[in-house]
């Protein structure tokens, strides 16, 4: 259940503030404490979490900075693997086989996107299960649907944290998620469906998107387009989740300048699903490493 701080906040503009960086911050300070624990009952090690940067695209090079960041701030390890943009998919492949092989990394995270030329989801597909902390693989994404244990993708993870934690109820609402990528839209959409919900996928060439959303209890946006989801298609006390970001524009997927006073209670952007996304890979990589160690010591 939410505390009575966090449960109380509101915005001036209406809806519950779903406050994801609060959240994040708590779950950061837990997973600390574990580690710390571990460590005093003989732990050989702290986790480690591998980032592969193909490329110097300055955006992916920020995120991996920030999850280097989250490492140190939880008692992690940080290993960067930097590969040059004329990387080909075998080359890529390579290195991933290599992180999968060595028994002193306990998570692997691909950022995405990887350059055009490289095959990205035969890269994805090539981390080893019990290493995809990001949630990105075919085989993680179908046991993941169905209810078989997986890493979940990051950021629906973090999503459907933020749902529990404020006490969102999922079962038999209806749910529009608005996106269908393989690692957001797809996973978020079969998260909502295995909690009892009744999800509808949408796209950015669905018809009558308008009347679709009007009739939705939580609209996940997760198109990737500036306030692409309009104030107006939102019902009286929806629950909202913007996991979209476009920094030029400050702000997210869904207008929240228009729909945050009416709807029942809201993720703001940035400080919502951003920081949750961080958060839940830094959990799957201790819970990795926690899988790992007891693999060794049973």
């Amino acid at each position: 259940m939410p505390d009575d701080e966090c449960a109380a906040r509101k915005d001036t503009m209406g809806g519950k503030i779903l406050d994801g960086k609060t959240l994040a911050g708590s779950i950061e300070k837990t997973i600390l404490a574990r580690i710390n624990e571990l460590k005093k009952r003989g732990a050989a090690s702290a986790p480690v979490l591998a980032t592969i940067l193909v490329g110097d695209d300055p955006a992916s090079a920020t995120y991996v900075k920030m999850k280097g960041n989250a490492c140190a701030r939880t008692g992690m390890e940080s290993r960067k693997i930097l590969l040059p943009e004329t990387t080909t998919t075998g080359e890529l492949m390579a290195a991933i086989v290599s992180l999968n092989d060595d028994p002193a990394v306990h998570g692997i995270l691909l950022q995405h996107p990887v350059p055009s030329h490289i095959n990205e989801r035969q890269c994805f597909d090539a981390i080893a299960l019990d290493k995809d902390v990001d949630g990105v693989t075919s085989l993680g994404f179908g046991r993941m649907s169905m209810g078989e244990k997986a890493f979940g993708s990051a950021t629906p993870a973090g999503i459907m944290r933020i749902i529990d934690h404020y006490g969102i109820e999922i079962e038999g609402k209806n749910a529009v998620v608005v996106g269908r990528s393989p690692i957001l839209g797809k996973p978020m959409a079969m998260m909502l469906l295995n909690r009892n919900a009744t999800v509808t996928v949408c796209h950015s060439r669905t018809k009558e998107l308008p009347e679709i959303i009007r009739g939705a209890d939580i609209v996940v946006g997760a198109v990737g387009r500036p306030k692409f989801i309009k104030g107006e298609w939102i019902r009286d006390g929806a629950v909202l989740i913007d996991a979209g970001y476009h920094p030029e524009q400050k702000c997210g997927d869904i207008d929240l300048d228009n729909a945050a006073e009416k709807c029942g209670a809201y993720t703001p952007v940035p400080g919502g699903v951003g920081p949750m996304t961080i958060a839940s890979l830094m959990l799957h990589t201790l819970e990795a490493f926690e899988k790992a160690a007891a693999r060794v010591n049973p």
